[in-house]
Parts: C-alpha cells; structure tokens; sequence
C-alpha cells in the first residue's frame, strides 16, 4: 500500500493537485528523516571527536589536522552522485523511471573511476600532507595514518553516497536515514573495540575485561570504516534490488556512460565540483592559519567545528528534501510548484537553524564538555560556537537555497557566489583577524561571510533566473494549468 508521501510525490509526477497543506505535508514528510540521516551523521564525527578527545588534546589536534583535507575528498567524489541524481530526480519527475533506472546504471561506472583515483591520490600524498599543513612530529604521524586509512575506503564512501543519493532523488527519505543511523551505532561498537586497549570496565558494580585494539586516533578511521563496509552493502543492495523506482534486477540495460548523460552530469556538477575543491582548499587555508596558534587553537577549532555541525546538518537535511521536491517538480516541468516548493524549504530551514542556534549558544559549554576533558579546549571552543550562533539563520538560507538551486540544475552562479564568499570575505578576514584576536578572530570572520552568503543566496532565489524554462510557451502553459488546479 502506497504512504501518503509517495501518493504525494505521485500527484507531482501526473500534475495533479496540491494544496498549500499538502506540500507542507509532503515537505515534512521528506524533511525529517532527511535531518535524522544528517544528525545522526555528524553525530558519529562528534562520538569519534569524544573517543579520541579523551586521548588528549594532540590526539584532538592530529585529527583536525586533516579534517578539512578529508571534507575535500568527499566533497570530489559526492559529486558524482550529484551529478547523476539530479537527473534521475528530474526523470522520476517526468514519469520516466526507465530513463532514470539509465541513468542509475550509469552512474555505477562514474563512481567506480572517480572514487579509486580518489584512494590512489589520497594514499599518494598522506605522509606528507599533515607536515604541509603545519603539523609538527607530535600529532604528524597519529594525522597522517588516519587520512590514510579514511582514503582507502574511498570506493566504500562513495557507494553509500551513490545509493544514498539516488534512494533520495527517487523520494526515498527512510532507507538512507536507516542506513545513517546504523552507520552512527556501528561505528560506536567498532571504533571501542578499535580506539582503546584491553581494559578492565565496571558498569552498576559489575566488572569486566574488554578486549580492544588500543590503535587511537588510527582505531577512530578503522572503526568508521569497518561501519561504512556494512552501510554501503545494505544501501546498495536496496537501491539496485528493492526499491520500485530504481530496482535494476528485473530488466536488463548498458552500464556504459553515455555521452549526453556524461555531459549533463558534468553541467551539474562541475561547478559543485570546482566549488567545493576551493571551498575546501579555502578551508585548508584556514587551517593553515590557525595551525601557528597551537594545540589549543587547533584542537578547539576542530572540536568547534563538530559541535557546530550538530546545528547545521538539520539545514543540510532540509536542503536534501529541497533537491528532490525541486528537482521533481521541475522535471514534471510544474515552474510554479518548483518556485514554492524552493520558497518553504528555505524558510522551513531558516526557522529549524535560528532554533538551533539558540540552543547551540545556551549549550556551548555542555556541548565542549562532551567532546573533551581539556579545560583550556573546552572554553575556547565554547566562546568561538558563541559567536557562530548568530550565523545561522544566514547559514540556513544558503544551505537549502543552494539544494534548491541544484534540484532545478541550476550551479554555476551559485557556485561562483559560494566562493567569492568564501574567499573574499571569509579566508580574507580570519587572515586579519587571527594575528590579533587568535581563534576568536576566525570565528568572527566565519560568522560574518555565513551572514552575508545567506543574504546574497535570498536575492538570487526571489529575482534570481535561476529555473531554466524549456521555452516560453511551455511556461505559460504550465502557468495557466497550475493555476486551474490551483483554484479548483
């Protein structure tokens, strides 16, 4: 029996109707377990950060180090899920789920490539990257075996965010948010079996022997990816074999890349794909700027950055649920459906954000406390998520315009509008900023460019042409029809 969701997201596809209420419905019922999938995400990061905090601050600062390095790489390959999803979204929106199980073919071959060239250029430059980055010999070592490890399961990234990618696209919230979950508690039980040596533990007067590894800030990437193997089979063995959209067990079909599927995911993504390198290549520099205030700094900022994620990703959630409903919408080439779905997503995202940012402000302390016992650590960190705060209503509107932007295939100028903020106003000002006022200065200057990414993002989603209509006529037509349904 089909949900009301996927009755929902079937009215989309036939142009039925829908009322105010029921894309508000359907906007939830995606939303939601979209921001679970993406909480329960970053969460694993935060429980790592804990487990490995509790180590030190050297073993804090030797995994953020390369944190941002490790964005880099996962943000090259998840474009080609982007890439490629957002056409399936766009096919599933025009009913033509063959062309979209094509597509889904396809894209195996893209990722296969891109994410084992990834490993092998990741492997290349893992001894020498924390030194580049200004690492010294007490963190360097612990810093590069752990991007290694965390390279080496590139293929396995990229399967779950292939699979992840297209369940999504399809409207499939449920599975990647299971899967998300799963990954989260998986990588507790390995990474305590990884991270810590075989110790003596006493739980309600009862004592035991706990066989672990003992690896440390290594056991944390082995851990994560011994949970990754596990999620990407389940993933991908429901994509290719259960789910009613995308299922290809029972029809045969090339999975060679075909020349116009190519191209139309490389004007998808290659703007995501060159944004996103200088976006982590700016965070690098960051990095970099931050790492001659030491240690603390380091290891604060790191932690901040985790702590702060707990805030952002229902924003990232939201976003998620933007693609598809945008992405159906204008694939069913329903302009004016597009245009509100983008609107309530956007709104509903700087809502859910302002309230998180209240919550992160009051709960800086507790938040710090949980991730290490470093006094000096836990208040920098919470004087920098302080100032973040006051971001993320800004940051909200940037993060699920960009998803909406994305769903109608739309990315060049708004990539071209992520890295000039993020250059122009952020790395510029924490360069400025950081030799007077240290960590403080950073986070001053990253609050800053998230408000003002937010505001230019608003401009381009009310008078932006950011929805390429196929031709003039078609959207007059597709106007006057909506607008019948609309007053029916």
């Amino acid at each position: 029996m089909a949900s009301t969701k996927d009755l929902l997201l079937l009215r989309i596809r036939e142009h039925g109707k829908l009322s105010t209420a029921e894309q508000l419905r359907l906007t939830t019922l995606l939303s939601v377990p979209a921001i679970l999938a993406q909480v329960s995400g970053i969460l694993m990061f935060y429980i790592d950060d804990a487990m490995v905090g509790s180590l030190g601050a050297n073993a804090t600062a030797s995994i953020g180090l390369v944190a941002t390095s490790l964005w880099l790489f996962w943000s090259i390959i998840s474009c080609v899920s982007t890439g490629f999803s957002v056409q399936v979204a766009h096919r599933i929106g025009a009913n033509d789920l063959a062309g979209a199980r094509s597509v889904f073919r396809q894209s195996m071959i893209a990722a296969l490539v891109v994410s084992a060239v990834a490993m092998v250029g990741g492997a290349l430059i893992s001894i020498r990257l924390p030194y580049w980055l200004g690492g010294t010999d007490a963190i360097a070592p612990d810093a590069s075996v752990y991007f290694l490890i965390w390279t080496l399961g590139a293929p396995l990234a990229m399967a779950d965010m292939l699979m992840s990618a297209m369940l999504r696209a399809a409207g499939n919230m449920k599975v990647p948010t299971i899967a998300s979950v799963l990954m989260c508690v998986l990588d507790i039980a390995f990474n305590f079996l990884t991270i810590f040596p075989t110790r003596q533990l006493t739980v309600a007067g009862v004592s035991w022997v706990m066989p672990g590894l003992g690896l440390g800030v290594p056991g944390a990437a082995l851990g994560s990816l011994l949970a990754e193997l596990v999620v990407a089979a389940y993933v991908g063995w429901y994509a290719i074999a259960a789910s009613k959209e995308l299922r290809l067990t029972h029809e045969r079909g090339s999975f060679r890349p075909q020349p116009a599927t190519l191209r139309e995911a490389t004007n998808i993504a290659g703007p995501i794909f060159l944004q996103r390198v200088l976006m982590n290549v700016a965070q690098i520099t960051i990095t970099v700027i931050v790492a001659p205030l030491g240690a603390i700094a380091i290891a604060a900022n790191a932690l901040g950055i985790t702590a702060e994620s707990l805030c952002y990703m229902p924003g990232y959630g939201i976003g998620e649920a933007a693609t598809t409903l945008v992405g159906q919408s204008y694939g069913a080439r329903r302009y004016r459906l597009t245009e509100r779905f983008a609107w309530m997503t956007t709104l509903l995202g700087i809502a859910v954000m302002t309230l998180m940012g209240i919550i992160m402000y009051v709960a800086a302390p507790l938040m710090m406390a949980s991730l290490t016992p470093d006094e000096a650590v836990r208040q920098l960190g919470t004087e920098c998520l302080r100032i973040e705060a006051w971001a993320e209503p800004g940051f909200a509107a940037s993060i699920v315009a960009m998803s909406c932007f994305v769903g109608a295939g739309d990315t060049k100028k708004p990539a071209a509008m992520n890295l000039i903020s993020m250059w122009a106003v952020r790395v510029t000002l924490a360069a400025l900023l950081a030799p007077r006022y240290g960590l403080h200065g950073v986070w001053l200057g990253m609050a800053i460019e998230l408000t003002f990414r937010g505001i230019i993002f608003l401009v381009r989603l009310k008078w932006g042409k950011w929805m390429k209509m196929r031709s003039e006529e078609l959207r007059v037509n597709n106007e006057k029809r909506e607008s019948l349904l609309d007053n029916s």
